[in-house]
């Protein structure tokens, strides 16, 4: 069911299994080398994973081997081993091998690697490859990653249930690990633990969630706060009509019309409860709009998207305190509900509390990684608290990708005007005097007339101004 602009809700759709993730996430964790082969031969890592980039696993495996033989309890080089064996098509031969070095001497690492192995193939992605993990967490049961992968297995097992204790403890001993908490919710949520699902997103997308995670996140999320789960087949035709007036036509009179004669057949659908709301919001009739966005509320309290609702409302009649709770709670419920959290960040900047604005910036920097708004929202909260360098880093990853937007140009040479003039150092002066004035004058090669680099230019001549 698609729902006006101001509603992102959106019907469920199927979560692209785990196990098909990169092979349980498979792959060297290290960084690329610099410079070209010519200037500088790659460390053996740094080749394995250029081989396996090239679909060359074969040349990798030497390489793995004899750097997992100087570390052997390097996990990573583990995973991208086994990565390599899998891809080079010797998957049974790899099991067989580890089997046979367990049957010789026991260690955790190749029981782990055994796991990953099993996991790769669909047949053996339920009990053998828990029963690997099980015994690597036997005989480390403190690291992390075995919880973790025990219980994606277990998860993948559809053992919901079982899957919720190891996947907890790994974000307890790894909590920096962001990944983690989706399995997490995803078992909470199919346990009945739909609190706790959304707990878990919540602490997601506080940390550095990937873009593939973000969208699995809010894959889930969709899932757990699907407003059509049980919406009455009878009604359906009318509130097709309905949503046809409201998106398609703009047409919110007779929209409302519908909407009324679904609520008389079924007073208590919050959904039906909060569409009217925008439609009489849409006619500017706050009073009905606030009333049907409370009785939304109150029949479905834990849909963040009721309470966001309200909270736009009163923000849109200048009532910026009575939105806050609103949207507090909208993203308590739903913390992937990106417009909440940007008009979060933009009450708590205006009260001056820059703790809570930068949280709010920075958890839609990784909903939204690519936009502009969010990073020059977190960059001007950084540049209060006195943080230049946090500041220059968000400004700079728009400058980067692109070097044209001159407002962001113009922002990195008034940020090290700022610098400049409070830093107590002068070789810290020094310095932000350079780069400012080589960002203003940037703008003003662009725009010769623009008043404020202008300006700025002339502080740095006149630091006693």
């Amino acid at each position: 069911m698609r729902l006006p602009p101001s509603d992102s809700r959106r019907p469920p759709r199927r979560l692209t299994t785990w196990a098909g993730v990169a092979v349980l996430g498979l792959g060297l964790a290290t960084g690329c080398g610099h410079g070209t082969a010519a200037e500088r031969p790659l460390e053996p890592r740094d080749q394995a994973r250029a081989y396996l980039a090239k679909n060359q696993p074969e040349r990798a495996v030497p390489l793995l081997e004899a750097e997992l033989a100087r570390a052997p309890e390097d996990l990573a080089l583990a995973r991208a081993l086994t990565e390599a064996q899998v891809k080079a098509g010797h998957t049974d031969a790899w099991i067989a091998e580890l089997q046979r070095r367990n049957a010789q001497g026991e260690r955790a690492v190749n029981h782990y690697m055994l796991g990953l192995a099993y996991f790769s193939r669909a047949s053996d992605a339920g009990s053998p490859a828990v029963a690997a993990f099980e015994r690597a967490l036997a005989m480390k049961p403190d690291e992390p990653e075995f919880h973790y992968r025990l219980g994606l297995a277990r998860l993948e097992s559809e053992q919901y249930a079982e899957a919720v204790g190891p996947l907890r403890r790994a974000a307890e001993l790894a909590p920096e690990r962001a990944g983690i908490r989706l399995p997490l919710a995803k078992a909470l949520h199919h346990t009945g633990d739909s609190a706790g699902a959304v707990k878990a997103l919540g602490a997601l997308v506080k940390r550095e969630p990937s873009p593939s995670e973000v969208a699995r996140a809010r894959a889930l999320m969709d899932q757990i706060a699907d407003p059509f789960a049980r919406f009455p087949k009878a009604a359906e035709p009318k509130l097709e009509e309905a949503m046809r007036y409201l998106q398609e036509l703009d047409a919110p009179h007779p929209a409302i019309v519908n909407f009324e004669e679904i609520l008389r057949d079924y007073p208590d659908l919050a959904v039906v409860h909060a569409l009217l709301g925008l439609a009489w919001q849409r006619l500017d009739d706050a009073g009905r709009a606030v009333e049907e966005f409370k009785r939304a509320i109150e029949l479905a309290p834990e849909d963040g998207k009721n309470h966001f609702y309200l909270g736009e409302l009163y923000l849109a009649r200048q009532r910026p305190e009575a939105a806050r709770p609103y949207l507090e709670k909208a993203v308590e419920l739903n913390p992937l509900l990106d417009t909440a959290w940007f008009r979060l960040g933009d009450l708590h900047l205006e009260r001056k509390d820059l703790k809570a604005a930068g949280e709010a910036f920075r958890v839609l920097t990784h909903l939204q990684p690519d936009a502009v708004p969010p990073r020059g929202k977190l960059a001007l909260v950084l540049q209060l608290e006195g943080d230049w360098a946090g500041a220059e880093r968000e400004l700079m990853q728009v400058v980067e990708k692109d070097p044209e937007n001159l407002e962001f140009t113009l922002r990195l040479g008034i940020l090290f005007t700022e610098q400049a003039k409070q830093s107590s150092k002068p070789e810290e002066r020094r310095v932000a005097a350079e780069k400012a004035e080589r960002w203003l004058r940037k703008v003003l090669e662009a725009q010769p007339e623009n008043v404020m680099a202008s300006r700025a230019l002339q502080q740095l001549k006149t630091p006693g101004q």
